[in-house]
C-alpha cells in the first residue's frame, strides 16, 4: 500500500510541476489526504529529482547547444544570461526565508487556499489585460525583462502560488506571449529547482534510511515519467486555450480548501 501511494503521489508531483497549479501544494495536500507518512519531507525532496531530470532530457538538445557555445557564441551566451538573471532574485528570496516557510507556510492550509485563488484571479486578470506581445520566442527575451521575470517567480516561495505560474504570468506582464512565457518557464525552472534540490537534500541527507529507498524510487520514477508526459500537450494546450482553464481550477480548489476547513477538516 505504500509502495501504491508513493506512485501517486509522484505522479501528482510530476503532473503539477510545470503547470500553474503549485506543485508543492498539491504533494502536501496529497500526503495529508492519503495519510503517507514522510519524515523530514524525504519523500518530498527525493521525488522532485524526476521533474527535473524530466525536463533537462526534453529540452537536452538546448542544453547542449548553449554549453557548447558558451565559449564563442553570443547567442548562447546571452541565453544563459537571461536565465541566470530570472533565477538569482528565488536563490535570494530562498536564502532569506525558507526556514520560515517550511517551518509555518507548509503546515498552513488556509495559505495554500489563499494562494490558490489569488493567483487564479490574477491569472484571469493578465490573461485579460496583459499587453500585447513582443517577444514570440523565449530565447529573445530580454535581459530586463528576464529579471521582472525572476521578480514574479520570487513569490514561488509560498506554497500554492506555484513556481511555473508566477514565472508565466510574470513573463506575460513582461509582454512575452503565451507559449514563450511557458517555455522561458521551463528554461529558468532547471537552475531554480536544482539549487531548491541541493538545498533540501542538505537538510533532509540525516533523514535518508535505505529502508525508504523503494519507495522513494518509486515516486522518483513516477514524477519523471509524468512530467515528461505532461509538458508538450501543456505548450499545446496553452496555445489554443490560453491560462484560464488552469486559473479557475485554481479558484475552484481554494474554494473547496476553505469550505473543508469550514466544515472541520484539519
Amino acid at each position: 500500500m505504500t509502495y501504491f501511494l508513493a506512485a501517486v503521489l509522484g505522479v501528482v508531483q510530476g503532473l503539477t510541476e510545470f503547470l500553474p497549479v503549485s506543485s508543492t501544494a498539491h504533494l502536501l495536500l496529497g500526503e495529508k489526504l492519503l495519510g503517507f507518512d514522510d519524515p523530514g519531507g524525504v519523500f518530498t525532496v527525493m521525488i522532485q529529482l524526476g521533474s527535473i531530470l524530466a525536463i533537462m532530457w526534453l529540452y537536452r538538445a538546448k542544453i547542449l547547444h548553449v554549453i557548447a557555445g558558451l565559449p564563442s557564441e553570443p547567442d548562447a551566451r546571452r541565453f544563459a544570461l537571461i536565465v541566470i538573471v530570472a533565477t538569482i532574485p528565488t536563490l535570494v528570496a530562498g536564502a532569506l526565508f525558507s526556514t520560515f516557510v517550511k517551518s509555518v507556510l507548509y503546515e498552513s492550509p488556509a495559505v495554500f487556499a489563499s494562494a490558490f485563488i489569488i493567483g487564479g484571479v490574477v491569472m484571469l486578470i493578465v490573461e485579460r489585460f496583459r499587453p500585447a506581445p513582443a517577444t514570440l520566442n523565449a530565447e529573445h527575451t530580454p535581459v530586463g525583462r528576464a529579471f521582472g521575470v525572476g521578480l514574479c517567480q520570487m513569490l514561488a516561495i509560498i506554497p500554492g502560488v506555484s513556481r511555473s505560474g508566477a514565472t508565466i504570468v510574470g513573463g506575460m506582464l513582461m509582454g512575452l506571449d503565451r507559449p514563450a512565457a511557458a517555455e522561458f518557464s521551463f528554461f529558468v525552472a532547471m537552475p531554480t529547482m536544482i539549487a531548491a534540490f541541493a538545498h533540501d537534500l542538505l537538510e533532509v541527507k540525516d533523514s535518508l534510511a535505505p529502508e525508504r529507498a523503494v519507495e522513494i524510487a518509486i515516486g522518483f520514477v513516477m514524477a519523471f515519467i509524468a512530467s515528461l508526459l505532461v509538458v508538450k500537450p501543456f505548450l499545446g494546450f496553452v496555445r489554443r486555450s490560453g491560462f484560464a482553464p488552469f486559473a479557475w481550477y485554481r479558484i475552484a480548489a481554494g474554494s473547496l480548501l476553505f469550505a473543508a476547513r469550514a466544515a472541520g477538516w484539519r
